[in-house]
């Protein structure tokens, strides 16, 4: 479920959200040599990673944690889920905020940057590998 509720809310933010408020066809359309010359396009580039860093710091990482919460906690109750997932989001958010910027400005700049139609498998493959890392980084329950 929550795989699919992702690949739902990736493409509606980053295709239908993103194509409203940058310019994106024009950009991802152009060659790699034009696109590093484009002056406009580079800033909507460096726009776009910098508004998604912090949709994935204050969205992604305590939805994330409070799913886990959700599987891991034992509990029936939301509002236990809630708790605990802001805690371990509260705990985590110094590691896991280096770590985000760390993958995600680097692959933004990339998904950002190909033709549109290729934006979300690249980034489904960057997802894929940063969720299965936070997983393991936070081991266990």
């Amino acid at each position: 479920m929550h795989v699919y509720t992702t690949g739902a809310f990736q493409y509606w933010y980053q295709v239908n959200i993103f194509k409203n408020i940058f310019d994106v066809d024009k950009f991802t359309s152009q060659s790699w040599g034009d696109k590093l010359k484009d002056t406009e396009g580079l800033k909507s580039l460096f726009a776009q990673t910098a508004l998604d860093l912090t949709v994935l710091t204050f969205i992604y990482l305590p939805t994330f944690y409070i799913f886990k919460a959700g599987v891991f906690s034992g509990s029936a109750d939301p509002s236990v889920w809630l708790s605990s997932g802001l805690d371990s989001y509260n705990t985590n958010f110094a590691k896991d905020e280096f770590d985000l910027v760390r993958v995600w400005a680097p692959a933004d700049l990339v998904c950002f940057s190909v033709p549109l139609y290729l934006r979300l498998p690249v980034r489904h493959v960057v997802s894929f590998v940063w969720t299965a890392y936070l997983s393991f980084a936070r081991g266990g329950h």
